[in-house]
């Protein structure tokens, strides 16, 4: 069992919102939905992305998501950053440097690992010319940091 579960509020998505996240990754699965009673509206749901837990609860309007909390996905080339970001951002909103809202209002980074790798350059400049680059981008495309990076 996970000791830490991130534990989404959603207004009445819930369900929408598992089934939605478990297309989108490869190694996902839709879990547990309660209902208010046998046939009630869903109250909660459990689902697994990556290996990692989720907990979701329809509990109204009175809370929404902000960017201060974010979902951080490691992607191991463009192309897997490519299919995320293109399936994730629909019906939601690009923001800048690797940040997108889905269309239930949940912030994701959708970050190449190739990222930090550039970015921890010793060299100063390298390392800055990354940032610089990041700085232009919604989408990252690993293809432009690396050129940033080996013209410094």
């Amino acid at each position: 069992m996970q000791k830490i579960i991130t534990f989404l509020w959603f207004d009445k998505e819930a369900e929408a919102a598992m089934n939605f996240y478990v297309s989108v990754f490869k190694n996902a699965k839709a879990g547990r939905v309660s209902r208010q009673g046998p046939e009630g509206p869903v109250f909660s749901v459990e689902f697994e992305l990556e290996g990692q837990q989720y907990y979701a609860l329809n509990g109204g309007p009175m809370y929404s998501f902000t960017p201060a909390i974010s979902l951080f996905v490691n992607c191991e080339s463009q192309a897997e950053v490519d299919q995320l970001w293109d399936k994730l951002v629909a019906g939601g909103s690009e923001q800048p440097c690797g940040w997108l809202k889905d269309k239930f209002g949940l912030s994701w980074q959708i970050i190449p690992t190739a990222l930090g790798k550039l970015m921890r350059d010793p060299n100063p400049k390298k390392a800055g010319a990354v940032v610089q680059a990041l700085m232009q981008m919604k989408k990252i495309d690993i293809a432009t940091l690396q050129r940033a990076h080996d013209s410094a």
